[in-house]
């Protein structure tokens, strides 16, 4: 397997990515096309996949850099005070002109589907990377990043962080349109699909272990140096070149998964920041999801480091 462990002393995680307001509705059931359905409560508060990953990182107790774009109305105000008092640096963070990026949620059993509107992610540039890295490639060993943004401009931050020596996570969502560059794969430590994204990176339908061990090996043939497939309840797969593990999920009773896999990821690459082996990083990061889905919300649902020991600990002293 492919040693992910970080060995220098750049114990930081630069996270490049989308910061939205989340504007979400809570109800018994979704509305069917055409019907106005009666909600049970609403909230609004920071989300986007990049601003919600970042503060998993540094609930989980490692330094957090935040690149992304704000606009310049109330909700950028509302997201960057949220960010600041979880203790995400904003030095790499720009404010421009129009509306910070919104997520319109619907939550219903547990469930969620969500329509995004990108408003400022959409000025993330090659610039803002560039100062970013120059900054902080001395400081963070981890970059992490998604896909909520120009997805040039994620390709440029793949390379930017590779170049740099840095543990490169990517995590694929949400879904891609189109195929990535074939010339990425080599450059990413880690990749994260969840089984609708590995179908469409791969072409593969994954409904199983065995259908997601395919996909990981897809990905892991073009140079990826490991794919971890999540399933959700079903726990995730991890592919190396040295072959493919099952990893139990953590079972809990799921209140609210819109931040499930932002959960994982931070708490993954926090943890690959500490020195963590890859296993031990992937254990961590699916005790922070199974907590973070049994509370309401995005950034506010997410585990910290000490809930994540808690949960580890009473597992181990149950024998599970």
């Amino acid at each position: 397997m492919p040693d992910q462990t970080r060995t220098d002393a750049r114990d930081g995680v630069l996270v490049v990515g989308s910061i939205n307001a989340d504007v979400t509705a809570y109800s018994s059931r979704l509305p069917r096309p055409g019907e106005t359905f009666a909600g049970e409560s609403f909230a609004l508060g920071l989300g986007g996949k990049g601003a919600n990953q970042a503060v998993a990182v540094a609930k989980a107790g490692a330094p957090a850099h935040m690149v992304g774009c704000v606009g310049d109305d109330e909700f950028a105000r509302l997201v960057t005070a949220e960010l600041r008092a979880a203790g995400v640096s904003l030095d790499h963070v720009r404010s421009v002109p129009g509306h910070t990026g919104i997520a319109h949620i619907r939550v219903a059993g547990g469930e969620n589907d969500i329509v995004i509107v990108a408003g400022a992610n959409d000025a993330l540039n090659d610039a803002q990377l560039d100062a970013a890295f120059a900054a902080l490639g001395g400081t963070a060993g981890v970059m992490l990043t998604q896909l909520e943004t120009p997805t040039a401009t994620t390709a440029r931050a793949i390379r930017l962080a590779h170049d740099a020596g840095m543990t490169v996570i990517l995590d694929p969502a949400p879904a891609p349109t189109a195929p990535l560059d074939d010339a990425l794969w080599p450059m990413i430590d880690i990749v994260k699909p969840n089984e609708t994204e590995a179908a469409l990176l791969t072409g593969i339908a994954v409904d199983s272990p065995a259908s997601a061990a395919a996909a990981g090996r897809w990905l892991v043939e073009r140079g990826a140096g490991a794919a971890i497939v999540t399933l959700a309840g079903a726990g995730s797969v991890l592919v190396t070149t040295d072959g493919v593990t099952e990893h139990a999920a953590m079972r809990v009773d799921p209140v609210d998964t819109t931040a499930a896999g932002d959960a994982y990821a931070g708490h993954l690459a926090a943890s690959i920041s500490r020195g963590l082996p890859l296993e031990e990083a992937m254990r961590r990061a699916s005790a922070a999801g199974a907590i973070t889905v049994t509370r309401r919300g995005a950034s506010a649902s997410l585990a910290t480091g000490g809930e994540v020991d808690a949960l580890l600990a009473s597992r181990v002293a149950r024998g599970g």
